[in-house]
């Protein structure tokens, strides 16, 4: 056979092969029920709870919690030498219209230590951790360990004031709603509320989105935070 000739039948197969390929149906690839989220400089991945509209995340202000519970509050939280100032109370998953609470689950009631040790600097005892998790994550639809990665995102999520320090003068919470404002671009005062309990100040509640943890409207938890001028009192070192 000439050459010219096998050059040919090679180039037409070749052709041939290309064709078939551009006709195939493309392969999917692997999806992920994570959204990448960034946070400070790193990218993550946020695991993506469901049967709920979305979070509420709670910071408590830990000196009032210590002042309230005096004798019973927990020594982990409240004896220390390097004071608290707002830590997690938690991320609870919320209904537009009321919250889940202590949902069944196919994940372990008990936190295992592994898990405790690594969110300690979030949530200061480990029964306030096992509490969160039974209360509020089993109603996350996540398991244990990306909830608390989520919980861990949702905190990085809000700067906490440089001002906020406490005093012995009463503190409006809507002075306090503005702090968080300054220091966190976006948020607004309905997507928060200050709570108070016996003339102190307990928490600051953010409200974020499901999917994208970003702040979002909830008037319901806002019409819930209270409006009176309450103490806020600094945090005390015991040596």
């Amino acid at each position: 056979m000439p050459r010219s000739a096998v050059i040919g039948r090679v180039f037409a197969l070749f052709l041939g092969l290309s064709t078939l390929a551009a006709c195939e149906p493309a392969q999917p690839t692997a999806s992920s029920d994570a959204t990448p989220i960034t946070t400070g400089s790193t990218d993550r991945a946020l695991p993506q709870g469901k049967g709920f509209d979305f979070y509420v995340l709670s910071l408590s202000w830990s000196p009032s919690y210590c002042q309230a519970e005096g004798a019973s509050a927990n020594r982990q939280q409240c004896g220390r030498r390097d004071p608290l100032g707002f830590v997690v109370h938690g991320l609870w998953p919320q209904f537009n219209d009321g919250y889940p609470e202590f949902c069944s689950s196919r994940e372990s009631d008990r936190v295992p230590d592994s898990l405790v040790k690594q969110y300690r600097d979030l949530l200061p005892s480990a029964g306030l951790i096992g509490h969160q998790w039974r209360k509020h994550g089993t109603c996350s639809g996540l398991s244990q360990s990306d909830y608390f990665a989520l919980t861990r995102l949702a905190r990085e999520r809000v700067t906490i004031p440089a001002a906020m320090a406490g005093g012995t003068e009463p503190v409006s919470p809507a002075a306090v709603e503005q702090s968080f404002m300054a220091a966190n671009p976006g948020l607004r005062a309905e997507d928060m509320a200050v709570s108070c309990d016996d003339g102190l100040i307990r928490e600051v509640r953010i409200c974020l989105s499901r999917d994208t943890l970003e702040f979002r409207s909830c008037p319901q938890v806002d019409a819930r935070g209270c409006t009176r001028a309450a103490s806020m009192p600094q945090p005390i070192s015991y040596q």
